[in-house]
């Protein structure tokens, strides 16, 4: 502290001293500084942010840093926790189930179970209104009673999942009927930087 002190007495001095003395520090740090989000429903641990205004979704480290954005593709119909309602809920979630280990890109789950089928762009042209479920399924659970927990609002009752689609989806656009949509290579690198249990955070915040 009396070198830091001293130092700045001298920058004075000398006539070369920074707007202020947080202005000095700051210039002393190792690297860029950057924004921290804190996982806000288990500090300390890493979390997932889905971001329907941006159509994205980040992942946080431990510290509330990020390490990964990916575009995604929410729902067509917007928001909403109703069943049938064919809407991205809201809220913070938890992944409780992951489907497709080591499974191929573009390999077709259906009804959560994995195929011996594969995506192909002429069988999307033959069936344009499939929604289809490749790769990878990070299958969700709400966390917040009455609101996207339980009775006619619960996330995993819905069968809402983060999961691949292919590449016949406009990403960056909601086209969805619920899910959290991604391109199948980053589904994959996701599902393998990420353990079951991680928290999710659904938002219209950028």
């Amino acid at each position: 502290m009396k070198r830091l002190l001293l130092l700045l007495l001298l920058l004075c001095c000398s006539g070369s001293l920074l707007a202020s003395p947080a202005d000095f520090i700051l210039q002393q740090q190792d690297g860029a500084l950057l924004a921290a989000h804190a996982n806000r429903l288990n500090p300390g641990q890493p979390w997932l942010h889905v971001s329907v205004a941006e159509q994205s979704l980040t992942l946080y480290d431990q510290r509330g840093l990020p390490q990964k954005r990916y575009t995604v593709s929410t729902a067509k119909n917007g928001v909403g926790e109703r069943v049938n309602s064919y809407q991205t809920p809201r809220g913070w979630h938890r992944v409780c189930e992951r489907i497709g280990d080591d499974v191929a890109a573009d390999t077709i789950i259906y009804r959560r179970k994995v195929t011996p089928w594969k995506y192909t762009p002429q069988l999307a042209a033959e069936n344009p209104d499939k929604d289809w479920i490749l790769t990878r399924i990070l299958w969700l659970c709400g966390m917040e009673p009455g609101k996207n927990q339980g009775g006619e609002v619960d996330s995993y009752d819905r069968a809402i999942y983060i999961h691949g689609a292919g590449q016949h989806v406009p990403f960056g656009t909601p086209t969805s009927r619920g899910c959290v949509r991604m391109r199948n290579e980053d589904v994959i690198e996701l599902y393998n930087l990420t353990a079951n249990g991680i928290d999710v955070l659904i938002s219209e915040e950028n």
